[in-house]
């Protein structure tokens, strides 16, 4: 698969039909970042008339994955890729549209190029930070994946 965003987005519609149906969109991809984002809406508030945080998880987990895909994609060998671990806080009610962004690319050519040289799985924290239409900080993401050539 071509890692562009219309694809990506027609990705979700199949394989993560939740994210897709919350508003969840790929915006753009490049060799450092990516950049997703999801308004909030009637399906994807909670109780509070703000966005549910599981939505904003799917937003800033999808800027980090899209990353390592396309770092595993680059480097032309069999490896495979899995969250370990994240943690969140949150600092303002999300509502309206809020863009996700991970530009740590350069820790995923790192954490391949080693596990290419020792055979051994990698880990490789990312962060992913959302932000209000206001330029505002409403999340703050950072998720742990493991990367592995494959045998």
């Amino acid at each position: 698969m071509t890692i562009a965003p219309s694809k990506l987005n027609t990705f979700l519609l199949f394989k993560l039909p939740s994210a897709y149906l919350c508003g969840v969109r790929v915006k753009s991809i490049d060799k450092n970042k990516c950049i997703v984002s999801v308004k909030h809406r009637w399906i994807n508030q909670n109780p509070f008339k703000s966005m549910y945080w599981v939505v904003q998880g799917m937003a800033a987990e999808l800027t980090t994955g899209v990353l390592v895909m396309q770092k595993i994609k680059e480097s032309g060998k069999k490896i495979s890729m899995l969250v370990a671990g994240n943690n969140a806080t949150f600092t303002k009610k999300a509502t309206g549209r809020i863009t996700f962004v991970c530009n740590e690319a350069y820790l995923i050519d790192q954490a391949i190029q080693k596990t290419i040289e020792t055979k051994e799985g990698q880990t490789v924290w990312l962060n992913s930070k959302g932000i209000n239409e206001d330029g505002v900080e409403v999340s703050n993401f950072n998720f742990e994946w493991t990367i592995k050539v494959k045998n």
